[in-house]
């Protein structure tokens, strides 16, 4: 079939990223020796530059690797958790009565940078200086900037100006970006510059520099501007001004921690995921759901295939919704959610109408709680009918759908890193001066009834939909890969997945093949919206496949030509072969390999 790019083949090392830059930066840290986290590393700091509105240093960034040393896969978990102070009685008392999608008082504490910083400590083999040069050198002398970035600041530009000024002394500054200009970040290349010169010292080996970067990023000066900033109350999707809860003290008593990935099998593979803090299980769920039907006899392109994958998917993620948070915190039935019993059961539910219904699984008898259907389907509508009356729009109150970053990278020693930054984009809350950056805001993915599995309270991680994926074969690390897309992450994920496995396309091919996602349950975003039964196909779809989806009862649309997903991958062969692929939607993805 024609793809739009080939499958790049290699033996050396390939890196696939959502940037053809920090792609290209990551094999030339492969070039010069360094291994596939340094190379990642390397990378993700790179997309903080070259992709703002989609990412940033303030944010987050679960990471999923393969070390070829000890022949084991690993979590590291950069999802910050909510701050002490954020209570769901703080938010209530502030008149909410939900979590606002902007602004300081969704910032959960940054956890990228000790995501990225603990996976070179312990698995990397360049200093930090190194790994950091290539994002400092980019901020400081100017990236190219893609059109996205200024499309998205101009939806933006009337907060900025009326309201975060410091974000407007930033971005809009001599006139903001242009598109295909070079656009410089000197406040943030001196940030870096800073981490660096405090981390170094006579005599201090590598890890000892990582370790007093990470010091210095939430014991010293990082934490202390974010604090002094924060104190400052401004405006978020509320319509109401608000001071940040998270303090100095918070980043100084967190770190990323390392724990096993979930996992489960699928046509002969094994997937593994992040836990149920994360959406990743969701992915696990459609795969089992959907393996109990004849998916090879099925045309991929066929509208069976759409409405089987659809209605899995909509089991899946009602139970993401009922049943997934923080384990920390919640008692979550993984292991019977993802049981072949428990998926067997839920899968007598797809038939061959579409259902409007939200049905999340009783696991283990447990009754549903704190799902409220009905009200999602008001917000989005509510949301909907504001946006046409010149009331503040979701966009110009700085809300995002939570489009992020991916990169994938294998060496050639076998080492797999999947990872998803993400958060902190330029958009989501005003640019700290002294800083160069901006704080995530996670937290809006909390409900504010702490019994619910999601539901905030201190020092718990909100359920992200940050999403990276390992599949191994034969018991041995086979792929790296993922995508951003917030709700649509482990939608397209597993439409990717089950055409390889099911059908034997490769990695490109699975990514250049039209895609779908549907938005019928209940978004992880502010407003917190759901839309019944909607289902959107990529407009290369014949339009006879439309027309049976619609007759099954989907409330089906097309798109546009190339709009569905954002998908990269990594994967590497018995022979050695290592091959890889990105997406070409946006004209920004690209695999590189040698």
């Amino acid at each position: 079939m024609f793809t739009t790019r080939p499958e790049i083949a290699a033996t050396f090392g390939a890196v696939a990223s959502t940037h053809w830059i920090a792609s290209q930066v990551g094999m030339s840290v492969l070039e010069r020796g360094g291994n596939a986290f340094d190379a990642a590393a390397a990378a993700g700091f790179t997309l903080q530059i070259v992709e703002p509105h989609l990412n940033g240093p303030g944010g987050d960034c679960p990471i999923l690797l393969h070390s070829a040393a000890t022949n084991t896969q690993q979590v590291i978990c950069g999802q910050g958790p909510a701050p002490a102070g954020l209570t769901v009685a703080h938010v209530k008392g502030l008149g909410l009565d939900m979590m606002p999608g902007t602004g300081f008082l969704a910032a959960p504490i940054p956890g990228a940078f000790d995501a990225w910083a603990r996976m070179l400590l312990e698995h990397g083999t360049w200093r930090l200086r190194d790994v950091l040069d290539y994002a400092i050198g980019y901020a400081a002398r100017g990236a190219h900037m893609v059109p996205r970035v200024v499309q998205t600041l101009a939806t933006v530009r009337p907060l900025f100006e009326q309201e975060w000024t410091s974000s407007a002394a930033l971005w809009l500054r001599d006139g903001g970006p242009q598109p295909g200009r070079l656009w410089r970040n000197p406040v943030l290349a001196e940030t870096y510059a800073r981490l660096i010169r405090e981390a170094e010292a006579p005599g201090r080996s590598r890890e000892q520099e990582i370790e007093a970067a990470r010091a210095a990023w939430y014991g010293g000066f990082v934490a202390e501007a974010i604090e002094r900033f924060g104190r400052t109350p401004q405006m978020d999707t509320s319509g109401r001004r608000h001071a940040a809860v998270l303090t100095a003290h918070d980043m100084a008593g967190w770190r990323a921690g390392v724990e096993a990935p979930v996992a489960r099998d699928f046509m002969g593979c094994t997937v593994l995921k992040c836990g149920a803090w994360s959406q990743g299980p969701t992915l696990l769920m459609t795969l089992g759901l959907i393996e109990g039907f004849d998916l090879a006899a099925m045309d991929p392109l066929g509208a069976e295939f759409v409405h089987v994958v659809t209605e899995a998917m909509k089991l899946s993620y009602a139970d993401r919704e009922a049943w997934l948070g923080d384990p920390d915190f919640t008692d979550v039935p993984l292991a019977t959610l993802l049981s072949d019993a428990y998926l067997a059961e839920r899968r007598g539910l797809i038939g061959a109408e579409a259902s409007l219904e939200f049905r999340p699984g009783a696991p283990e008898g447990r009754p549903v709680r704190g799902v409220d259907y009905a009200a999602a389907i008001r917000r989005a509508q509510e949301m909907a009918a504001a946006a046409g009356t010149g009331e503040p729009t979701v966009s110009r109150l700085g809300a995002s759908g939570g489009d992020t970053c991916h990169v994938d990278v294998i060496d050639r020693w076998g080492n797999m890193v999947s990872a998803t930054p993400s958060a902190g984009w330029l958009q989501s809350s005003p640019a700290i001066p002294e800083l160069g950056f901006c704080l995530g805001t996670r937290c809006q993915m909390f409900w504010l009834d702490e019994t619910l599995p999601n539901g905030l309270k201190p020092g718990k991680r909100p359920r992200t939909t940050l999403s990276p994926s390992l599949v191994l074969r034969g018991g041995e690390a086979w792929m790296a890969y993922g995508t951003p897309g917030g709700e649509q992450q482990d939608q397209w994920q597993a439409i990717m997945l089950a055409r390889m496995l099911a059908h034997g396309f490769n990695i490109q091919q699975a990514i250049d093949l039209p895609a779908f996602h549907s938005e019928h349950w209940i978004s992880s975003f502010w407003p917190r919206g759901a839309q019944p039964g909607k289902l959107v196909l990529e407009g290369r779809y014949a339009p006879a496949v439309l027309a049976d989806l619609m007759a099954r009862g989907h409330r089906a649309e097309m798109g546009g030509e190339w709009s569905e997903g954002r998908l990269t991958g990594a994967r590497r062969e018995p022979d050695g072969q290592i091959f890889a692929g990105a997406n070409p939607r946006g004209m920004q993805g690209y695999a590189v390999g040698r």
